[in-house]
């Protein structure tokens, strides 16, 4: 703390002052008047120096919005809100840090930069970047010691068996800019199967990250509508590394791209933001014993039950969306478990299986 009044100091030491002054709960929340007692001390100063801790108080909020994007900095009544008649009091809300070492601020952007950040926009990389390279510059004894620093020595991710695609930098960026400014992306595109890339115009909502694959998710044009099942079946997906090109343009999205119905997380729940037959089935497997207790640790849902059928095998039921990554797992299930229903999901694993038979009698 300061062994000063903290007027005595210039603007930056005041403001750093305030913040260890203020107190950190609603409940606690001080007044103009008791921050004085700190603040000045001069009786023949105290109008001005009031003034200035007003216009403190006022920097610091800013401070706190503009380079944290947090509200950390309360005021009783709200800032903004006139306060004529009353007493305003202040407190920093209890979650808040600045402190240089966060251990879960920190542990998040460490996580972040090692398995995302190729995917986020270049300035956000910095942001990563800068933010783990201040830390680990300002005291490196006190870092490689600190619980995040800790974790380096004990966090490892193994990399998929098949490569993320190669991206390209200035897609990315367009596509980037066109979601956060809400505005349309024109997208020359190559379809699974073919060459030739066709001119696209999309209303783009979001990016979704499947295994180590990364689709833009958005809606072709299409005329407004009060029905939200219409809207849905201009709704598509496109592989991010597909794109050959992307260009943003000045025409934002139709205002329907932002109702409830089309958030990110309503449009997985629909089944939406990946391939799939149908939305929801009940999945009936067969599974070996040994074989089924990765899904107690694991469940395919919330609803899974599991039976026990005899001395060899069990019996799994789960609501789930019929995906191609759920066929995938199926298939590669194969020696352990069943598909007794659906029927047409064990037609489709049983095909597959069939063919997979027939290479392998070929090549022998």
């Amino acid at each position: 703390m300061t062994t000063h009044p903290i007027a005595h100091y210039n603007k930056s030491e005041r403001l750093f002052a305030l913040y260890q002054r203020l107190p950190r709960s609603k409940d606690k929340a001080i007044s103009l008047t008791e921050l004085m007692a700190g603040y000045g001390t001069d009786p023949n100063k105290f109008s001005s120096q009031r003034k200035n801790l007003e216009n403190d108080l006022n920097s610091l909020h800013q401070i706190f919005n503009t380079i944290f994007y947090s509200d950390a900095l309360q005021r009783i009544p709200d800032w903004g809100l006139n306060i004529s008649g009353q007493t305003a009091r202040f407190y920093i809300e209890s979650s808040f840090s600045i402190d240089v070492i966060d251990e879960h601020n920190l542990f998040f952007w460490e996580m972040l930069n090692n398995y995302t950040a190729s995917y986020l926009p270049i300035a956000v990389q910095q942001t990563i970047s800068d933010k783990l390279t201040q830390v680990r510059k300002q005291d490196k004894a006190k870092f490689n010691n600190s619980p995040l620093g800790q974790w380096h020595t004990h966090l490892m991710t193994l990399p998929s068996v098949i490569k993320a695609p190669t991206l390209n930098t200035e897609v990315l960026s367009a596509i980037h800019q066109a979601l956060l400014s809400n505005r349309q992306l024109s997208i020359r595109y190559v379809k699974k199967w073919t060459e030739t890339a066709t001119e696209r115009l999309v209303y783009p909502k979001g990016l979704v990250f499947i295994d180590n694959m990364l689709y833009l998710t958005g809606f072709n044009p299409i005329a407004d509508s009060i029905d939200d099942d219409k809207l849905l079946t201009a709704h598509r997906n496109f592989t991010v590394s597909r794109i050959v090109t992307a260009d943003v343009l000045n025409d934002a999205n139709p205002s329907w791209i932002h109702r409830d119905a089309f958030t990110l997380s309503n449009l997985h729940q629909l089944g939406r933001l990946e391939p799939t037959q149908q939305t929801q089935i009940t999945l009936v497997l067969k599974v070996q014993k040994y074989a089924c207790q990765h899904l107690y640790e694991r469940p395919l849902s919330y609803n899974q039950s599991i039976i026990e059928l005899d001395n060899t095998w069990n019996q799994v039921t789960a609501t789930v969306a019929n995906t191609q990554r759920l066929e995938d797992w199926l298939v590669s299930m194969s020696q352990l478990a069943v598909v007794i229903k659906p029927t047409s999901l064990k037609q489709a694993v049983l095909k597959r299986l069939q063919s997979a038979i027939a290479l392998y009698v070929d090549n022998d």
